[in-house]
């Protein structure tokens, strides 16, 4: 525009940039705009669930077949439906209901952009005024960003670390008032690592039924588990309480980029659909961009052929990687692991900042260990937990005992001198 002529009408958003200021990606973007570019040490990532990039975790060739045939068979260079084409939700409805003592029908399979979609589309469906939803803390924090943004009041009900993480129940029920209208769950867990037992996902199941609240489950690290408890889908307590199951095929084929997610109706008693929750979601659905159709083509190839050796392989790794973490953290004085990750990706470690010299706080060291060292950790801010971290523990074995061996020299170099 030329000097002198009308300024642009836009004024910037607040709530988005508020947003934007709670969610991890913007987190690590400044934890990697740290980095010293004169250090010639490889940066090791530690801060984020995508194991991609790494040969050992490389997706199975049935996947990468699948997504050819689709191309190539010139079926899905079209517009699919709002809610996905009806071969892609059967088969992600037959798919999930290998776990469940019921089947699901492809009209209780709505399809999206990855599981971060469907947190858009729940939390922006739930977003009348007044309401609000009960969050875990620490926990995933796009739910929080997303209802920043859509002006949806989060309250946050504590996970126990001394318990394997376990919801604590009591403050779910002292949060709880009229305007409540879900809580979410993550298992297998993120930020924790833990994986529930059918026992504890009863009680909560019977919790919410008695406060009158739906639960929605998050299980985009479904069957990543690998530790002694199996895991159990929370859609198979659904007579209990309504369920909304949000997954993804992004953590357990290891291709993220994909961006090929589902919501999912766990209700045989049809209280979602009598309050109106179905229709709210297909109607929000009709106004957003849907998954690729070339993607959406190739997940029932996906989902029926994938054999058991990859995904057994994958979970061998990653419980090769966890021991490694866990392991590796018990020699460092200043950082403690409460529980041994038994599924997902990540592991949270509390800081003892006592034991630390110039270092104020988790994000601080965050900084200061990119700076110097080029290893990228998520600060435990980031996710709810302050002065804590949670750290990726999926990657290459080596590459991952590479960075925790920098982050105990870091520590070493940083501790207070007695």
């Amino acid at each position: 525009m030329e000097k002198g002529s009308k300024k642009l009408a836009f004024k910037e958003r607040e709530d988005l940039k508020t947003a934007s200021g709670v969610n991890n990606r913007g987190i690590l973007s400044k934890v990697y705009g740290n980095l010293n570019k004169d250090n010639d040490k490889p940066i090791i990532p530690l801060g984020h669930g995508d194991p991609s990039v790494f040969p050992c975790f490389f997706t199975t060739p049935v996947a990468v077949e699948a997504i050819v045939d689709s191309v190539r068979s010139s079926q899905f260079n079209c517009y699919a439906s709002s809610v996905g084409i009806p071969p892609a939700r059967r088969a992600v409805a037959e798919y999930l209901s290998r776990d469940l003592s019921y089947k699901l029908s492809p009209d209780d399979v709505h399809l999206t952009v990855g599981c971060t979609q469907a947190i858009e589309v729940i939390i922006s469906v739930l977003a009348s005024p007044e309401a609000n939803i009960l969050l875990p803390r620490p926990g995933f924090p796009m739910y929080e960003s997303r209802a920043a943004f859509s002006h949806l009041e989060a309250r946050h009900f504590d996970l126990l670390p001394e318990k394997g993480w376990e919801i604590d129940l009591d403050s779910v029920e002292a949060l709880v008032d009229e305007n409540t209208v879900a809580m979410v769950i993550i298992n297998p867990g993120n930020p924790c690592g833990n994986v529930y037992t059918f026992q504890h996902l009863k009680k909560v199941a019977e919790t919410a039924n008695k406060l009158g609240i739906f639960v929605i489950a998050d299980e985009v690290y479904g069957h990543f588990a690998f530790g002694a408890n199996s895991f159990v889908p929370m859609g198979e307590l659904a007579y209990i309480v309504p369920v909304l199951t949000l997954g993804s095929i992004s953590k357990t084929w290891i291709v993220p980029g994909w961006r090929l997610g589902w919501i999912v109706l766990n209700d045989p008693n049809d209280i979602l659909k009598k309050a109106g929750i179905a229709d709210s979601i297909k109607n929000y659905l009709s106004i957003i961009t849907d998954p690729a159709t070339f993607i959406q083509g190739a997940i029932p190839q996906i989902l029926e052929k994938t054999e058991e050796s990859f995904f057994s392989n994958v979970l061998s790794i990653a419980k090769k990687a966890a021991d490694i973490c866990y392991d590796k953290i018990s020699e460092i004085p200043c950082i403690t692991c409460p529980h041994k990750p038994e599924g997902g990706m990540f592991v949270m470690v509390e800081l003892s900042l006592s034991l630390l010299d110039g270092i104020t706080d988790d994000f601080d060291f965050c900084l200061k260990l990119a700076r110097e060292d080029s290893v990228i950790v998520l600060p435990g801010v980031a996710v709810g937990y302050k002065n804590w971290l949670r750290i990726a523990f999926a990657v290459e074995p080596s590459i991952l005992e590479e960075g925790l061996e920098r982050l105990k020299k870091f520590c070493q170099r940083h501790a207070l001198k007695q």
